[in-house]
Parts: C-alpha cells; structure tokens; sequence
C-alpha cells in the first residue's frame, strides 16, 4: 500500500481514535491546528497512545510529552555537567539506556541536550538506535551565551562537540541557548543563521530552533527572522496566555523591549509564523515537589503517589494549549517515563474538578515559595 494513501481500516481507526481524542494522525497544519490526519508510518516511533504534534514549519511529528536531558545527579542536583576523562560511569550509563528504552517503548520521540555530560550519556543510550529518537541540542557553555563564541566558528565547534561527544553524525535541530536576558543582538543571531546554513549544508544538523528565556527577545527574532523553526522557553501549569492589552491598572500584561507587540500573547504570534513550541521547566526546576533536593542518583523505587499525580496533572494541564508542541521534563526513572507517557495518553479524558483544583492549590503553594534561582520564571506567567 501506498503510505501516501490511508486505508479503509486505517481511516476508521484513526477517526475513531480522534472522535475520543487520541489524535491518530497527529497534528499539523498552522500551529497545532487539526486539518488531516497524517499515515502513522510518518511519525518516528509511532505508539497508538501517545499523541503527537507537528513542530512547526520543521514539518517533524513530536510526542506532545518528550524527553528533557536533565535528571537528578549524585547531589540530587537536577542535571549533570561533565564526567571525568569523559567517561560515563556504568550505573549512569545503565540508567540513560533504560530510561530512553522505556521512552521508545512509550512512543516518545524527541530528546532535547544542554550539556557535555548529557551529550555522553544519551550517545551511550542511543547507541544502535539513534534512529529512534530526533535529537535537538547545543552545550550551554560553548553557545552564544557566552559573547566570546557569538561567531561561526565557535558555534561550529559547539555543534561538533555534540556530534563527537554522542558519536552521532547530525543532529535533527540544533537549539542554541541565548543569553537568559535577550541581550543578544541582531548580528548575533545572523552567526547562528550563518552558522547552521552551513551545518546543513554538511549533514551536520537539519534544522534551526533557539532557546531563550526572555519572552520579547523571542518575538522579535522569530517576527525578523524565519529560518527559525522552533523554540524553547519555560511553561508550567502557572502559566497562562496574555488575553488583554495593557493598560495602567493591567501592568502584569505588559511585555516591554525589543520592539515586541504588547497587546498579543506569543502563543498567537508562534502560531501566525508557525514556529514549533518545546517547553521546559514544567516542574519549577524541581521545586513543585517536596522530594526536591532530597532524592539523590540513583533514585530508587516509583516515587509517591502525590508526586507521580501532580506531574501527570501539571503536564496535561501545559499541553491544554495547544500552540505547544511538547513539553520536556527531565525523567530520572522508567517510571517517571511511563507516568509522563500516561500524561498524554489519558489526556483526552479531561480532567475532573478536584484534580484541577488540587493542582492549582499545590502549584500556587509553591509557585509563592518559588527559591530565588527560580524567581525568574514569573516573568512566564503572562505570555
């Protein structure tokens, strides 16, 4: 059969399916809008239950619940930044590989790198199967955060830090990290799209996205510049989606710099370019649980049942809007997989009114007592 073509059956099922809200087919068209269903054998990794998403212009099918590279370190730090002599220690190593099994027997398809260490450990894990899992990354140390490494060169060797650190030979989108700020400037970002013309034009990475945190830096960038296919920046179940322009007595909504529009959320903008959205940070770095900063690697057992409810609850809740593509928390156990995995497979069934009340109190309570390393993140709340 033609793959181009559904088939009676596969027409059936996928109607079915998308009738109960489980969209077969995925998601494409503008943004995330549901226009036709695409032949599941178009979706790298393809699960029944797993909803996925189209990134935007990159035309690439993402599972709406993805892969974040951080996980919980020695210190229960939430990330690992370098290993000695660069060698993965084995229980590390054992952990990735089970941890990105478990992603590929959910229908998880997309894991996204910030760090050398992270580099090595999911090159371990993907070994004989990079195939299974499109890869977007940069190491945030030799990215354009840094101004010393805002030119070609410095970020071709980023890119091929990658490549030689995950023993891979191309990366599916290359994301580097901005300055948290958006203190970048116009000429840097014109390296970054110089850059990447000629990583492709190598093999090397096959399409563009950006991470930042400063939301009118982003606006102004994507509005100019349309290499950009996707971009990365922080959501939690807090967040929710500018609806006024502002005005004196409504200074929460007020967007300033970088020439951005004030009276839209970016979540239109996004859509009217179509740029795929990532998400990170959906667990305020950690701190939504109590567990934070306590449980150290290796994490032992399933978790509490409080905890593994709130993270379900709080990923639903992010992927409700649906200018997003996916969000990516940093999964430490195979059962953190299969309990985010489940976020997105019983996500049509909605949400009952105690589960969402719960969440918001849970997530108000501390969201108020957000620690200072994360007190930036309420410049997220309104976008």
């Amino acid at each position: 059969m033609n793959n181009d073509k559904l088939s009676r059956r596969d027409f059936m099922r996928n109607t079915s399916l998308m009738a109960a809200g489980t969209i077969a087919g995925a998601l494409v068209g503008k943004g995330q809008a549901v226009t036709k269903p695409v032949h599941t054998s178009r979706i790298l990794n393809f699960h029944q239950k797993m909803i996925y998403r189209r990134l935007g212009k990159s035309g690439l099918m993402i599972s709406e619940v993805s892969l974040g590279g951080h996980w919980k370190n020695r210190s229960a730090g939430r990330y690992w930044d370098h290993f000695a002599n660069e060698q993965v220690p084995s229980d590390v190593a054992k952990n990735r590989t089970d941890v990105v099994s478990a992603c590929i027997d959910s229908g998880i398809n997309y894991l996204d790198i910030t760090t050398a260490a992270e580099c090595l450990c999911y090159g371990v894990a993907l070994k004989g199967r990079r195939d299974k899992m499109y890869v977007g990354a940069d190491i945030h140390n030799l990215g354009p955060r840094d101004p010393n490494y805002c030119n070609i060169k410095a970020q071709v060797r980023n890119v091929e830090e990658c490549l030689r650190l995950m023993k891979t030979d191309y990366l599916d989108i290359w994301r580097p990290q901005a300055k948290m700020d958006g203190s970048n400037v116009d000429a840097d970002v014109e390296v970054l799209i110089e850059t990447f013309q000629k990583l492709h034009k190598a093999g090397k990475a096959q399409h563009l996205g950006m991470s930042s945190h400063s939301r009118p830096w982003f606006e102004h960038v994507i509005g100019k510049y349309p290499e950009f296919e996707m971009l990365i920046f922080p959501c939690s179940a807090k967040t929710r989606q500018k609806g006024k322009p502002p005005t004196e007595n409504n200074v929460e909504e007020v967007n300033p710099g970088h020439g951005s529009d004030q009276t839209q959320s970016i979540f239109t903008r996004v859509v009217e370019l179509d740029v795929g959205v990532v998400t990170i940070k959906p667990y305020f770095g950690g701190s939504l649980f109590e567990s934070c900063g306590k449980d150290k690697f290796p994490v032992m057992g399933v978790g509490s049942k409080k905890e593994n409810d709130l993270a379900r609850l709080t990923l639903q809740c992010i992927l409700s809007n649906e200018a997003i593509t996916a969000a990516i928390p940093g999964l430490s156990t195979v059962y953190e997989v299969e309990n985010a995995a489940r976020a997105s497979y019983t996500r049509p069934l909605g949400q009952t009114a105690a589960d969402k009340e719960w969440l918001m109190r849970i997530t108000d309570e501390r969201w108020a007592a957000l620690p200072q390393e994360y007190a930036w993140l309420r410049d997220w709340e309104v976008v």
